[in-house]
């Protein structure tokens, strides 16, 4: 029998398991205030990585970044009924700039420092970015404009479980400005396959990209668009949205542009973002029971040398045989970028570095003792594939030069299998022939996944029935996938002709 390195299994308890893989694996702890979390250097690190490989792509599509104000005026959001609707149960407020002594031992807000207009502590930015933009934007030629931002956001939560929904998170958040409909719909579009590819490509996280429901909008939006993921308890996560925010933000805001002809236009214009919740993805699309297992692609060292000193005289040996190893690796690029490679010479004893680095998620955890050196070899140990079918620690001796060579390969071997395994689970667990969504989701199977539905678009008071409907069973519309069949007969929920179908599941 396998004894796993945490507390509790994926099977017996999800959520204290994935609590579990937070605090052994090292990436974040309670910060004191309620829903905010401190992220520690492997989490950070993890954010780091996702952010370098995000910004490169939209640098490589024409956007800027830039960076605006924490605080935004109350007026801002007034200004924009729907979207200050959607956001104000969320809404973090600044009244006062001064504080003062009370006379028992407690600071107070000073009642002569209340501020002339509130300022909100950013819940997202389209508002200010528009303030900006209405003076940007001038003329035809400004266009299209695109900006994005690194920043930290609140919105205050009460139910808050770490990465996944905290009061505040880190995100990115990309805003433009377009001459017409198309040129908008386009970014939009090419937003939503950039965080599609980059899900699948460098998170090794399969998702489904599409459209939401009208009721799923973005508050203000005229489309929303989202990748949605599958994590291994069934749930789905949503992992990135794209906003079409038509002409109405920028009537809000002023920005308006004089077109060739002389006349004066509104501008069509776009948010997308994506967060540290991210993260949470990675950790509930591939950790196991030992703990986080993290893509090659974004974790901050892909291969750890664990060198098994003894404070005798053959430690200056493997200390030498581990420095060339890590050169040798350090000079071979994967995935575009030279391989990441630490030398864990710390004080603790080997196992417990091994086992560290395994519940961290690293890649290729390598140990190197004498009988190693003396052998020129390495033990190598893959984080995707710990165990040998007899429950024993799947550990491979391999020469060392042959290691190096095959390091690169092995590396890219990892992220395939990591994407595939997460894929074929994803794919078993969408169904199509379900007709009692109270059945199928009220049975004693706890991992349920997704269905498809067909689904005829209603609007109003049917609408607004079937949400209330799905409420009850504790289930959401996810999207409508952009590659989903054609719709080919009745509406799940109405019985009139469908126009599409639409994923539903339970959602974190």
């Amino acid at each position: 029998m396998i004894k796993h390195a945490l507390s509790v299994t994926r099977q017996a308890d999800f959520a204290a398991w994935y609590q579990d893989v937070i605090a052994e694996a090292d990436l974040a702890e309670e910060s004191g205030v309620r829903g905010c979390m401190v992220i520690k250097p492997w989490g950070y690190g993890i954010w780091e990585r996702i952010q370098a490989v995000m910004d490169a792509a939209i640098k490589d599509a024409g956007v800027q970044n830039a960076y605006f104000p924490l605080f935004i005026p109350l007026s801002f959001f007034e200004k924009e009924a729907d979207h200050v609707d959607g956001f104000a149960k969320e809404m973090a407020v600044v009244t006062h700039h001064r504080l003062i002594a009370d006379g028992k031992g407690k600071l107070v807000p000073d009642p002569e420092a209340k501020l002339e207009e509130p300022l909100i502590v950013r819940p997202t930015s389209e508002t200010v970015i528009g303030s900006a933009m209405s003076r940007w934007v001038q003329s035809w030629r400004d266009l299209p404009l695109k900006v994005n931002q690194w920043a930290n956001v609140v919105r205050w939560e009460m139910r808050t479980r770490m990465f996944l929904r905290t009061s505040e998170f880190l995100w990115q958040e990309g805003h433009t400005a377009h001459a017409t409909r198309d040129d908008a719909m386009d970014e939009t579009l090419r937003a939503l396959e950039m965080y599609r590819s980059f899900a699948e490509e460098v998170l090794a996280m399969p998702v489904i990209a599409g459209e939401k429901p009208e009721h799923e909008r973005f508050p203000g939006a005229v489309a929303t668009y989202s990748i949605e993921a599958m994590m291994q308890d069934g749930k789905a996560l949503q992992a990135g949205t794209s906003h079409y925010l038509g002409t109405g933000f920028a009537e809000a805001a002023n920005i308006r542009y004089q077109d060739k002809d002389g006349g004066h236009s509104l501008c069509h214009t776009t948010s997308w973002g994506t967060s540290t919740r991210m993260i949470g993805g990675v950790i509930m699309t591939h950790g196991d029971d030992d703990g986080l297992r993290c893509p090659p692609r974004i974790a901050p060292h892909q291969v750890v040398i664990v060198p098994m000193l003894r404070d005798n005289e053959e430690d200056a040996a493997i200390l030498d045989y581990c420095r060339d190893l890590e050169a040798r690796l350090k000079a071979l690029d994967a995935f575009r970028e030279p391989v990441r490679v630490l030398l864990d010479a710390s004080a603790n004893k080997a196992q417990a570095k091994r086992w560290g680095w395994v519940k961290k998620g690293a890649p290729i955890i390598l140990e190197i003792g004498p009988r190693d050196v003396a052998g020129g070899k390495v033990a190598v140990i893959r984080r995707d594939r710990l165990y040998q079918e007899s429950g024993k620690l799947d550990t491979s001796f391999t020469p060392k030069d042959e290691f190096v060579g095959g390091a690169v390969a092995m590396l890219e071997d990892i992220q395939r299998a990591l994407h595939a395994e997460a894929k074929e689970r994803m794919h078993a667990n969408i169904r199509r022939d379900v007709t009692d969504l109270a059945a199928h989701f009220g049975g004693d199977d706890k991992f349920v996944g997704w269905v498809e539905v067909q689904w005829s678009r209603p609007t109003g008071a049917v609408l607004d029935g079937i949400v209330e409907q799905l409420k009850a069973l504790k289930l959401t519309m996810r999207n409508t996938p952009l590659d989903a069949a054609p719709a080919d007969g009745a509406c799940f929920f109405t019985g009139e002709p469908a126009v599409e179908r639409v994923l539903i599941g339970r959602t974190y």
